[in-house]
């Protein structure tokens, strides 16, 4: 018994960080496979539209690095969808952490959405979205692109499909109807694959949840 519980003590933990407007249960597929691969999770939910990305990084993830669940896990992963993945990048651009492990991001805007560019001085998108949903942009000075390079390793799961297709129209190439998948790519990247899946349920595609396991565990997809 004694064994078994150091054994638990030494389980490597995840944090999952939902999209904009978003909440934790959007996530609760990837996490039951996480738990089951062995896993320590914390599915946080947050106020994603709220604040400012410096904002929600800030209060967000530091909490989440002193989640009870993650306590005494020796490596903590990142699994994030959309603009979770946006937060991640906020933080770890000021902060370092030594039981930072791997991250992986779903559909990352890691430099923007055209959509953004295209709506975001709508009345209606910024209620919907609030302020976070506008700094999402393809400018130079936005969010994304103001963060720079990452230097941790860092998997980046893209789809191609859309829903919404008067969302793909503005977005130049392959698409999930919010982000390119160019755009999806950041400088520092250790390794990106594109799924046949929509930007709202990239995180519950099962190919996409196979994929997040094996780079968790190894530092790469699997490439087919």
């Amino acid at each position: 018994m004694i064994a078994s519980s150091a054994s638990a003590h030494l389980r490597e933990g995840v944090i999952l960080l939902h999209g904009l407007a978003r909440t934790s249960a959007s996530m609760e597929k990837m996490e039951a496979a996480l738990i089951e691969d062995g896993y320590l999770v914390a599915n946080i939910n947050y106020p994603s539209r709220t604040a400012e990305i410096s904002r929600l990084a800030e209060d967000t993830i530091s909490a989440a690095l002193q989640n009870e669940t993650l306590r005494d896990c020796p490596r903590i992963h990142f699994v994030t969808h959309s603009l979770g993945g946006i937060l991640v990048r906020s933080y770890f651009s000021k902060h370092t952490e030594p039981r930072l492990g791997r991250v992986v991001m779903l559909s990352p805007p890691n430099h923007g959405s055209e959509v953004v560019d295209n709506l975001k001085s709508w009345t209606l998108f910024q209620k919907l979205n609030g302020p976070s949903g506008s700094e999402l942009g393809t400018d130079p000075d936005s969010t994304p692109n103001q963060l720079g390079a990452v230097d941790f390793e860092l998997g980046v799961i893209a789809g191609d499909r859309f829903i919404n297709w008067i969302n793909s129209l503005m977005i130049p190439g392959k698409d999930d109807g919010k982000v390119s998948v160019e755009h999806t790519k950041v400088e520092g990247i250790t390794d990106h694959i594109v799924i046949h899946a929509t930007h709202p349920y990239l995180m519950k595609n099962p190919r996409a949840i196979r994929q997040t396991l094996a780079f968790l565990r190894t530092g790469q997809f699997v490439h087919e």
